[in-house]
C-alpha cells in the first residue's frame, strides 16, 4: 500500500504525516498482501513474516522521498516484524543477535529522520477478532464475540506476535509464562534498546495490548487496565519512551477511565502519536464503529489534547468498510474528514 498512488488518496483526504506499517501482515506463503484489518487463523495467525534483513536506511530515506514528493512526512514506523524479534519476545536463543538488529532497525531510522517507532510488546499480538456488519448500515469491521478457541488456544511453536515466523518448527506448542517473567523480558528490552534510541534521536512508542484482556492464547499481557500503562511509563522517565495511544484500544478496556488516561498521558508528555476509532461496548463483546458512531467522545479526547498542548500526529487508525467499489479508501476518507472537521471546529472554539 506504499505507493504513489494511495500516498495521493491520503493528500487528497488531508493527511500531512504519515505512520508507515512495512510488514506485510497478511502474507499467506502465495500472495501478496491485501488492505485493511487481519483476522487470521488459530493455527497461522494473520500470516507469515517474510522479512530477512532490517530496513536499511536507504530504504527508508527512499520511503521519506517518495511521500516528501506528494508532500507528506514520515513519522514513524509501526509495528518490528516478527522475524526481526520473535526470540526477543519469546526469550529464545536468537535473543542478542535479535537485540542488535532492533537496535540497528533503530540507529537507520535516526539516520534517515525517522523520529518515532510504534511497537507491541505481546507475545500473542491482536488475536481474536472476528469481521462483521458491526457498522452503521451494515458496513463491515471488526470485534469480539466472547472469549472464543481464538482467544484460548495455545500458540503453537513457530509462531509470535500472531505470525509465522518459522514454518518448520517442531509440532507443540509456547509454554505460558508468567506475567512477572513478561514484565522482566519488557525491563530487559528496554535496558538494552532505549539508550540507543535516546543516541539515535527516537522515540519509542508502545501500542496497549488489544484486545485488553489478562491472557490470550494462554499468555499473559502486559497491561489490560489504563493504570497498567502508567506503570509502564514509571519504568523509564526518558522522554523517549512513551505511548503510541489507541483510543479505541483503551475504549475496549473492561475498567479504567479512558478521559482521565488520555489527560494524564498527554499532561506527561507521555504520547508518541494516536490512533483515533471508535468502538461500542467492552472486551470481550466489544465491536468497532464509524469514528462519528461509537460509545467514545471524541470531541472530548481532541479537546483534552488541546488542553495540554499536544502537537503530534493523530490517525483514524482502521475504519469499518464501506459499500463502494473501494471500501476501506471510503471508510479511511470518511474518517479522515470527520476528524479533520473536529479539529477545525474545536481549534475555532477559543
Amino acid at each position: 500500500m506504499l505507493n504513489d498512488s494511495n500516498y495521493a488518496f491520503a493528500r487528497q483526504a488531508g493527511a500531512t504525516h504519515i505512520i508507515a506499517h512495512l510488514t506485510d501482515y497478511f502474507y499467506q506463503g502465495d500472495s501478496d498482501g491485501g488492505k485493511d484489518q487481519p483476522v487470521g487463523t488459530t493455527e497461522r495467525g494473520w500470516g507469515y513474516a517474510r522479512e530477512e534483513e532490517v530496513w536499511s536506511v536507504e530504504k527508508l530515506r527512499g520511503l521519506k522521498e517518495e511521500m516528501v514528493k506528494h508532500g507528506l512526512i514520515l513519522e514513524a514506523l509501526e509495528n518490528i516484524s516478527p522475524a526481526f524479534w520473535h526470540d526477543v519476545l519469546l526469550d529464545g536463543p536468537k535473543r542478542d543477535e535479535q537485540i542488535v538488529k532492533v537496535q540497528k532497525l533503530i540507529r537507520n531510522m535516526g539516520q534517515a529522520g525517522i523520529p518515532i517507532l510504534g511497537y507491541n510488546f505481546a507475545l500473542a499480538g491482536v488475536s481474536g477478532r472476528i469481521k462483521g456488519a458491526f457498522a452503521r448500515g451494515g458496513a463491515e469491521a471488526v470485534g469480539m464475540d466472547g472469549i472464543s478457541k481464538a482467544i484460548e488456544a495455545p500458540i503453537p511453536l513457530g509462531m509470535a506476535w500472531n505470525m509465522i515466523y518459522n514454518r518448520n518448527a517442531p509440532e507443540g506448542f509456547l509454554e505460558s509464562i508468567s506475567h512477572e517473567e513478561l514484565l522482566r523480558r519488557y525491563r530487559a528490552f528496554l535496558k538494552e534498546v532505549l539508550p540507543v534510541a535516546e543516541e539515535a534521536g527516537v522515540v519509542l512508542a508502545i501500542h496497549p495490548d488489544d484486545p485488553p484482556l489478562e491472557k490470550v492464547r494462554q499468555q499473559p499481557r502486559l497491561g489490560y487496565h489504563p493504570d497498567h500503562y502508567k506503570e509502564l511509563m514509571a519504568m523509564e522517565p526518558s522522554p523517549n519512551h512513551v505511548m503510541e495511544l489507541c483510543i479505541g484500544t483503551l475504549g475496549e478496556m473492561a475498567e479504567g477511565d479512558l478521559y482521565e488516561a488520555v489527560e494524564y498521558f498527554a499532561k506527561n508528555h507521555k504520547i508518541g502519536y494516536l490512533h483515533c476509532r471508535n468502538i461500542r461496548d467492552k472486551v470481550p463483546y466489544y465491536k468497532e464503529t464509524f469514528v462519528d458512531e461509537g460509545e467514545i467522545d471524541m470531541a472530548r479526547i481532541l479537546r483534552l489534547l488541546k488542553k495540554h498542548n499536544f502537537e503530534g500526529v493523530l490517525i483514524p487508525d482502521h475504519a469499518p468498510q464501506m459499500s463502494c467499489e473501494a471500501p476501506w479508501h471510503a471508510g479511511m476518507a470518511f474518517a479522515m474528514g470527520y476528524l479533520k472537521a473536529l479539529m477545525q471546529q474545536i481549534d475555532n472554539e477559543n
